[in-house]
């Protein structure tokens, strides 16, 4: 077996009349994050890192946001079907550790929901998934509540090919 690293980033603008869902999980909050998708950027950064990991590419490779199938799509359901790409690939998830970037909301109460989410759309358990929240001291986009941002760490185990 062949254990590989993934990083995975994403960021959305905020946006007034939509649902906050960050790790599949409704936030309440007076906005949303703009996507073709429900815009859980969380879900986004670990799909980039599930995938990248694997070699495999990117989440707009598998999800593209032109395809209308995708539109206002639960980011845990992408999950869901990139975890099956894995295994099809040999590949199997091994961890998780994200981190979300914001001024607000507080996420803390969330995260035991987040996992919980998260551990059902991944296949693995929650004490192998890690969701932090940060903020940028009122600097830059995040900042400014322009947006949120989220940045994941995967670690994938591939079976070796033979060749």
């Amino acid at each position: 077996m062949s254990l590989r690293v993934g990083i995975g980033t994403d960021a959305h603008r905020r946006v007034t009349g939509r649902e906050l869902i960050l790790g599949g999980v409704r936030i309440p909050a007076d906005f949303g994050l703009e996507a073709h998708s429900d815009g859980d950027v969380l879900c986004h950064a670990i799909l980039d890192a599930m995938l990248g990991a694997a070699g495999l590419g990117d989440k707009g490779t598998y999800f593209p946001p032109t395809d209308p199938q995708y539109k206002d799509i639960r980011s845990t359901e992408l999950l869901v079907r990139a975890s099956q790409t894995l295994h099809e690939n040999r590949c199997s998830l091994v961890n998780v550790d994200v981190s979300v970037i914001c001024e607000e909301p507080r996420l803390l109460p969330h995260v035991p929901k987040m996992k919980k989410e998260l551990s059902a759309a991944l296949g693995i358990r929650e004490n192998r998934i890690s969701i932090k929240g940060t903020t940028t001291e009122r600097l830059g986009f995040t900042g400014r509540n322009e947006g949120i941002a989220a940045m994941a760490v995967v670690l994938v185990d591939c079976a070796e090919d033979e060749s």
